[in-house]
């Protein structure tokens, strides 16, 4: 039963360099269908995939959308460069822009309010009473506008208290806002990357020496992310002309060179094709995935040719070599490409749909790394012509390039071994440490993706520091349940004469208005007060809820004419706080507000539901962050420690991978909050990456280590040989690769360069930790329990 494994993999070997013709033809064949169906992959972003499934809040959000402000709102501000906005120029202009706004595509018409929409009104109170009209009338037309009608249209602003809301508190810009429908009146999605193309125009129509267009909104920032996404291209090109003559220096062969990296795209267009077969498009939040497991396989490579090469220098064949090769790194390879793809796989526990596409993108790419690394590469290197004399001179330059591994390589003596192993533990426990209070979340204002030059972050500045209602708002919502709506609910009253929801809002509010980060609220009853006083000829004792149930019905019934705060039978009435930003801190402590509130007070049939509003579905995405990382993260080790007990049947060999590997996340996370780079769903996957790239380093050390072992040698001996035999490509892939994805840090899409800081901070971290911990860790764990039998080197031909 021992052989079997060897027997299959002896098999397996011969049936792909037997038949390695049919073999290459066939692969060739698969890539130029999988090119052309990738040749149709196309950017595909959604509001609605950033959304938790069965989440409490996306619950709330979904139930109450059509009767609130919709988070997936469009915000659109012209400003005027010099002066005010109040002269003809600028009202005309301001007409106009609301004019093409209101009739953009996937736009709820009805939902759009500027100064020049019939939805703003201004109340009055008159000798016949209370009176709300247009804050414009029908009959102004906007190229006839005179001093006097201008002046009563900002007197008129004023007095309907949109100074800070419509119009910004300088009073130099006004602003049009508007809701878009995640899918047209045919059912088609919306494409948030053309979509961005037709904002743009508009602004470029409307912006000139006078005028300035400001525009913010969730569908002008993932515009914006996408259109700097291209820039991707132009830096994964030139992390591919590094990684290319960082391997020609390595190997000093331009076919050496070609090879792995042709491989590695090779699985690359599969990964492609694949998605657009399953029905994905390439989220642009998502778009550095697939440069990520290229990198994984760009790893795989350079071990596969110094093996080649090392095999060749000690009197082989190239076909020999190569066979050898695929032999001997077939099992840690593919013991490192499964345990990166159940990483990736774990992701799916995240219940985003944007991630879960994201997941699966990801373990199709390493999935197909199996094949083009592992198979694929070894066999066409098979036809390749190596003679002796550039073998041997390329082991004579590794040896040169190795001679300080030799110094390194002492670390396996046990007293230097327990030095190191006493210098990571206490790196350990300092990351610990170091890493608590990290962030789920953002911790920038504006859009964390863009720099803060960006264009949309200098509007979205612009626009939070001239208007009060901010960017960022949380919707609460005031829920009745009970028998009192069934009675009034036939005559459309329902809830509406229950005072007491008005009073227990209020006192919602007033708790609400000293919490740090809230910067103003809009509410039901705030309203309700407004209307009571205005009913009492604006005596300003009666800005106060009405407590006689027929009083605050009639005002229900008035507020009910616009929508934003209620439902017309009071079953629901809101709550919107704006917050100063949407940092994680920032909604955090507010929500923990409300919570506090709702657990202190509380009203006989009113429930508070959290929450709506972009803030709300923030809060939610990291909440399912948080909940879903420890029990990811627990799996993904779950699975490493699983597939090296299965391979080596060893404890010792779970403890030597897995414990440096340990080590490696915390440093990083501890560098993720140094660096302020919250969690979020970008850097998420790069973490899970760092994991799968750490095991790989370490599977290729442990079995050589494994391979010396049972030929004989003592562990000290046996592990000086395997850092000697795989340390400079390990090294040498760790550097290449994180001074390739370091060019990443000069791009203008600010997450892209977080994520080049990170990855190849987690390249380096990794590499030494399994160049150091693990030797430190094996030759102790070998001291304390020392083994009775030879070790295990399963499914390995012993060439």
């Amino acid at each position: 039963m021992t052989r079997s494994p060897a027997r299959l993999l002896a098999r397996f070997e011969s049936v792909c360099f037997e038949r390695r013709n049919w073999l290459m033809l066939a692969l060739l064949g698969l890539t130029l269908v999988m090119g052309y169906l990738g040749s149709q992959l196309r950017m595909e972003a959604g509001f609605e995939k950033q959304m938790p499934a069965n989440h409490p809040y996306i619950e709330t959000f979904h139930t109450y959308r059509n009767d609130v402000m919709g988070a997936n709102r469009l915000n659109i501000v012209v400003r005027a460069r010099k002066g005010t906005i109040w002269s003809a120029a600028g009202l005309k202009r301001l007409y106009e822009v609301t004019q093409a706004v209101t009739f953009l595509p996937n736009v709820e018409r009805l939902g759009v309010q500027s100064l020049w929409t019939p939805n703003t009104f201004v109340n009055e109170i008159t000798e016949e009473g209370f009176r709300a009209d247009p804050l414009i009338d029908g009959s102004i037309n906007p190229d006839r506008l005179d001093s006097t009608t201008i002046a009563r249209i900002e007197a008129a602003a004023a007095q309907g208290g949109f100074v800070g809301t419509l119009v910004s508190r300088g009073q130099d810009s006004a602003m049009i806002s508007a809701e878009l429908l995640e899918t047209d009146k045919d059912g088609n999605k919306l494409d948030y990357v053309a979509y961005n193309a037709i904002l743009e125009q508009l602004r470029q129509r409307y912006e000139d020496q006078d005028f300035s267009i400001e525009i913010i909104g969730f569908a002008k920032q993932i515009g914006e992310i996408a259109d700097s996404a291209k820039s991707v291209m132009g830096f994964f090109a030139l992390a591919l002309l590094l990684t290319a003559g960082a391997v020609y220096w390595y190997c000093r062969s331009v076919l050496f060179t070609v090879l792995p990296i042709a491989c590695s795209l090779t699985s690359l267009v599969w990964q492609f094709g694949a998605l657009h077969l399953l029905g994905f498009g390439l989220d642009p939040l998502a778009v550095l995935v697939p440069f990520l497991v290229f990198a994984i396989g760009v790893s795989h490579g350079v071990q596969q040719i110094n093996y080649i090469v090392r095999e060749v220098s000690l009197g082989k064949s190239c076909m020999a070599a190569c066979r050898a090769s695929f032999s001997g790194l077939l099992i840690p390879g593919t013991l490192a490409l499964v345990t990166a793809f159940v990483s990736f796989v774990t992701l799916l526990l995240i219940p985003i749909p944007m991630v879960r596409e994201l997941a699966i993108a990801a373990s199709l790419g390493v999935a197909f790394k199996i094949v083009t690394n592992l198979v694929m590469l070894p066999v066409a290197a098979s036809y390749c012509r190596i003679d002796k004399a550039y073998a041997d001179g390329a082991m004579d330059l590794r040896e040169q390039r190795a001679g300080w591994l030799r110094v390194l390589a002492r670390i396996a003596r046990p007293g230097n071994a327990a030095v190191c192993l006493a210098a990571v533990g206490l790196v350990f426990g300092l990351a610990v440490w170091q890493s608590k209070g990290r962030v789920i979340g953002t911790l920038e204002p504006g859009a964390p993706e863009l720099r803060p030059d960006a264009r949309f972050n200098r509007d979205a500045v612009s626009i939070a520091s001239n208007y009060d209602t901010g960017l960022d708002w949380l919707t609460i919502i005031f829920e009745a349940r009970g028998a009192q709506g069934g009675a009034d609910a036939a005559q459309g009253v329902g809830f509406c004469s229950n005072a007491n929801i008005g009073l227990f809002q209020d006192r919602f509010t007033w708790a609400m208005q000293p919490v740090p980060g809230v910067l103003s609220i809009a509410s039901f009853a705030d309203q309700i007060k407004q209307y009571n006083r205005g009913y009492n000829e604006g005596n300003p004792k009666m800005e106060a809820v009405p407590l006689d149930p027929a009083n605050f019905a009639a005002l229900a019934t008035e507020i009910a004419r616009t929508r934003g705060t209620m439902r017309k039978d009071c079953s629901m009435t809101a709550v919107h706080l704006y917050l100063t930003d949407h940092k994680a801190v920032t909604i955090n402590r507010v929500i923990a507000a409300v919570e506090a509130f709702a657990a202190s007070q509380s009203e006989p049939g009113v429930t508070i539901r959290l929450a709506s509003g972009n803030a709300g579905v923030l809060a939610a995405v990291n909440e399912s962050l948080e909940r879903s990382e420890l029990p990811m993260m627990l799996w993904v080790y779950a699975a490493i420690v699983l597939l090296v007990l299965v391979t080596y049947r060893d404890f010792r060999a779970v403890l030597a991978c897995c414990l440096p590997l340990t080590v490696g996340t915390f440093i990083g996370y501890w560098f993720m909050k140094e660096l302020s780079i919250g969690l979020t769903v970008a850097t998420l996957p790069v973490m899970v990456l760092a994991v799968g790239i750490g095991v790989d380093y370490s599977f290729y050390i442990y079995n050589r280590l494994q391979l010396h072992l049972a030929n004989g040698q003592p562990i000290v001996k046996a592990l000086e040989h395997a850092i000697l035999e795989v340390g400079t490509a390990t090294i040498f892939t760790a550097v290449t690769l994180a001074v390739g994805v370091a060019t990443w840090s000069f791009s203008a899409l600010k997450f892209q360069a977080d994520m080049g800081k990170l990855l190849g901070f987690m390249f380096m971290v990794n590499m030494v930790m399994a160049m150091t911990a693990l030797p430190a860790l094996a030759v102790w764990l070998e001291r304390l329990f020392p083994r009775k039998k030879p070790a295990r080197v399963p499914g390995l031909l012993q060439h």
